[in-house]
């Protein structure tokens, strides 16, 4: 007898969003299928209004489907309640934003330390694990920096590992490049390329630069709340 198949870990099945009604009705997502297995670096692209924000907060549990299904590694997630659900994104999602979102006057290690805190975990273990988080990015011995003395690389590798110190298993990454120099914005994906190649973390990325795209493996592009394609991404030269 063979074992069952592990269900997709995140599924998005007839979704739609809608805002608003009547003539001010906005369809954000229409009738969307997607399918993300664990593992996979997609990037999602598209062009303002297309829908692809509304994909990633729908996802990260910021935004609830007007009708459909999402499932996130099996589980029903519209019928959780708040709770339940901020539960599931503390402990399975991390999230890196194009504006960092760090504590500008606060060392490095204890911006990484806060998901931890929500998570009542002992501080001597919440302190080895950031630094665990800040090493695995190129940090070490940036700890005791305010996050306001780093560069723009740095602090988006803050916001990194800020993201990879509770595990979890998709990190939510929106625009992760948009306040960086083209130099640094290859560093940061070529991290975030790395932790999805050796360490198997699904990431989901938002962007509208193709050479950023480039670094994942799939690319959905979404057009009037539609996926309007998605395939594999050719691989870049000397990625």
């Amino acid at each position: 007898m063979t074992a069952a198949a592990a269900p997709p870990l995140i599924e998005l099945a007839d979704v739609s969003r809608v805002y608003g009604s009547g003539e001010a009705e906005v369809r954000a997502l229409d009738h969307v299928d997607l399918v993300i297995g664990q593992g996979e670096f997609v990037a999602i692209m598209g062009p303002s209004g297309s829908g692809k924000s509304t994909a990633m907060n729908t996802i990260g549990l910021l935004d609830r489907p007007s009708s459909g299904r999402f499932l996130f590694n099996g589980v029903e997630v519209q019928g959780l309640d708040r709770d339940s659900r901020a539960l599931l994104r503390r402990h399975f999602l991390g999230f890196v934003f194009q504006g960092f979102n760090l504590l500008p006057r606060t060392p490095a290690l204890e911006n990484v330390e806060l998901p931890l805190i929500s998570k009542g975990m002992p501080r001597a273990e919440r302190i080895e694990r950031a630094r665990a988080a800040l090493h695995k990015v190129g940090l070490e011995g940036r700890e005791g920096h305010d996050a306001s003395q780093l560069s723009g690389g740095q602090q988006q590798r803050v916001a990194i590992a800020r993201a990879l110190v509770g595990t979890p298993m998709v990190i939510l990454a929106d625009e992760p490049t948009g306040n960086l120099d083209s130099h640094r914005s290859h560093e940061i994906m070529r991290l975030l390329q790395g932790l999805n190649r050796e360490d198997g973390i699904t990431i989901v990325m938002v962007t509208h630069e193709e050479d950023i795209a480039a670094y994942a493996s799939r690319l959905v592009v979404f057009a009037d709340g539609k996926v309007r394609s998605d395939g594999p991404v050719p691989e870049r030269a000397g990625a």
